[in-house]
């Protein structure tokens, strides 16, 4: 997109919103894969909790960009415990990036229908909604996991697009992860925003590749 940021909804029909590090603070979903998830391994393998990070790392490394990475059911029986449950028992960690709520709640009463596009599992859709009501501002929330192929697929971009229909051209789609980006870019979706610090323990981490802001809230 080569305009302004904030002046990005002058032309927009059709706003997709990711959910994890564009709305909701990724420093839960860091937590729970980095630390959370990893400690339990290591308390149910009897080993310690730096081998069982290296070890969960090198299996999550392995189904990254696919579907499978972000299904809690396939995490459960291949790890031997409920990641659901896992989620749950924190979910007081939950919250949104700075700003994200104002933001949506300007941006549903604006001209463009609202969309919330994300990779998350329905399971963990359905807990964040709850724990923030997020769903209210949204005119549809559509997982990956509803179409069979993750964001990084364009299978995931023309089942989407025969779904719920959208003009390419007047579509802004707003993700953190440069690799969806990419897939969305060429499937066609002509204005795209990058999220710069979707985790806020991180320091922000800029990008020529595409146009950034710090936080949706910069967009209105």
């Amino acid at each position: 997109m080569k305009k302004d940021p904030k002046s990005a909804l002058e032309k927009v029909e059709t706003l997709m919103l990711d959910m994890d590090g564009t709305i909701l603070d990724l420093a839960y979903d860091n937590y729970m894969w980095l630390e959370h998830i990893p400690r339990h391994y290591a308390l149910e393998n009897d080993i310690p909790h730096e081998d069982a990070r290296q070890i969960l790392a090198d299996k999550f490394a392995l189904a990254q960009g696919n579907l499978r990475w972000y299904c809690l059911d396939h995490w459960s029986e291949y790890l031997g415990f409920d990641v659901i449950q896992l989620h749950h028992d924190i979910s007081h960690r939950i919250g949104y990036l700075p700003g994200a709520l104002g933001f949506l709640q300007r941006a549903f009463n604006h001209k463009a229908r609202v969309l919330l596009v994300t990779n998350s599992h329905r399971e963990t859709l359905n807990l964040k909604d709850a724990v923030t009501g997020l769903g209210d501002y949204f005119d549809g929330m559509h997982s990956s996991h509803d179409y069979g192929h993750a964001k990084e697929s364009q299978h995931f971009w023309g089942a989407l697009q025969d779904d719920v229909g959208f003009n390419l051209k007047t579509t802004l789609f707003v993700d953190d992860s440069s690799y969806v980006l990419r897939s969305a870019a060429k499937y066609g979706i002509g204005m795209l925003l990058k999220v710069t610090q979707p985790d806020t323990r991180v320091v922000e981490k800029n990008s020529s590749e595409f146009e950034g802001v710090k936080r949706v809230a910069e967009i209105l």
